[in-house]
């Protein structure tokens, strides 16, 4: 059995999803196994066995920083690196820098604050990006813009070993791709990289999911391919995250217009896709994290349960059966709070941006904690859990 802490069964509220139609004639995208009962969030099981770590605490009044967002992780040559965007100002302005922090014993302690990029011109701002360890490099590929989150594009950098700097690749996708989660390798030998094409925002506006798709091993090649959007969709902030079955690729992305997660198929490397539509699996609006561990189950970290709506608490995590591509089982990551374990605890957080990378038996789960504050102004937290808690072994 999971080591996991279950509410009685009684208690559950729950709900199983029908495959009506809706309004429009079409049907959900069935994300969510259909006929399994989903739970309210305060009836999803929790996951006991996580070690919880602070990456980076939220500490205006020492470092002057406010807005802090997008961790992501990598483990490479026996060091945990984490990285997340940072701003002393607003969120999306012009000061905002790449900063990482290293940790050689898994995220339990970390080094001092570095600056993987601040922006070389005086209008160009770099955010929270992307890690990719391969063939003995580290690379990483951030999200970057001019002004106000104007002419977005993404970046390259590879780490050089002997200086501990970073080389600047440049410009190498454009057209408003921002990456949102680490680069996956493909059947046919190519990386595959989900974002969206963003730009300024607009509450009314449509910002697809999009992926860049690598030349084999050259990082410093890709091609953007903007993923189609359902007629239905009217507002969208497309930050989006995949699973890879082969040729056949899903992309999940963030809605606008509601909390369920939005789906988009392709058959062909992720050379052209169905339309994103939304699905049958509630999702607040969020950057997901999806995979597929070790053991073949498929994962999603974000916010799924009932009736939720845009609450990004409690952290969850979706998996599916093995080889299945749809989810079946929902467990708590963590909740508001737990004032027993590191990290900011309050009655109601925003826990948001989830990153996830697998490394010897554990899903190293990054996220963003605001603390009970209003808006981005984030610690950066670590949520370390053994893959035999998520799928045991019998």
């Amino acid at each position: 059995m999971p080591n996991i802490s279950l509410a009685p069964a009684i208690a559950f509220s729950i709900l199983i999803w029908p495959m009506t139609s809706r309004a429009d004639g079409s049907t959900p995208f069935p994300l969510w196994k259909p006929g399994v009962p989903l739970a309210a969030a305060e009836n999803l099981p929790d996951l006991s066995d996580v070690d919880f770590h602070v990456i980076k605490k939220w500490d205006k009044k020492s470092d002057g920083y406010t807005f802090l967002h997008g961790v992501g992780l990598t483990h490479h040559r026996g060091k945990l690196y984490a990285s997340f965007g940072h701003n002393k100002g607003s969120e999306n302005t012009v000061t905002e820098e790449a900063q990482y922090r290293v940790s050689g014993d898994g995220g339990k302690t970390w080094g001092s604050l570095k600056v993987l990029d601040a922006g070389d011109e005086a209008d160009l701002a770099i955010s929270h990006g992307v890690f990719l360890s391969n063939e003995g490099a580290l690379w990483a590929f951030h999200g970057a813009y001019h002004g106000k989150m104007t002419r977005v594009h993404t970046r390259a950098y590879r780490l050089d070993e002997k200086t501990g700097k970073w080389e600047k690749h440049g410009v190498i996708v454009g057209d408003g791709f921002w990456p949102m989660n680490q680069p996956v390798r493909m059947a046919d030998g190519n990386w595959i990289m989900p974002g969206f094409a963003a730009a300024p925002y607009s509450s009314k506006g449509v910002f697809p999911a999009a992926v860049a798709i690598s030349h084999g091993n050259d990082l410093t090649k890709w091609e953007l391919v903007t993923i189609p959007v359902a007629n239905a969709i009217k507002r969208m902030w497309g930050e989006s995250a995949v699973f890879v079955d082969g040729k056949t690729i899903y992309n999940i992305a963030r809605y606008g217009g509601s909390a369920v997660a939005l789906v988009a198929k392709s058959e062909d490397y992720g050379r052209s896709w169905s339309s994103s539509s939304a699905s049958n699996l509630p999702m607040t609006p969020s950057k997901p994290a999806a995979g597929i561990l070790s053991t073949g189950h498929r994962y999603l970290v974000c916010t799924t349960a009932k009736d939720n709506g845009g609450k990004r608490t409690p952290l969850t995590i979706a998996l599916s059966e093995p080889n299945e591509n749809r989810f079946s089982k929902v467990f708590v990551i963590r909740r508001s709070r737990q004032d027993e374990n590191l990290g900011e605890s309050a009655d109601s957080l925003s826990l948001s941006y989830p990153y996830a990378v697998e490394h010897e038996g554990k899903l190293y789960v990054g996220y963003s904690n605001n603390g009970g504050r209003r808006g981005n102004l984030n610690s950066a937290e670590l949520a370390v859990i053994p893959i035999k808690s998520l799928v045991p072994t019998e």
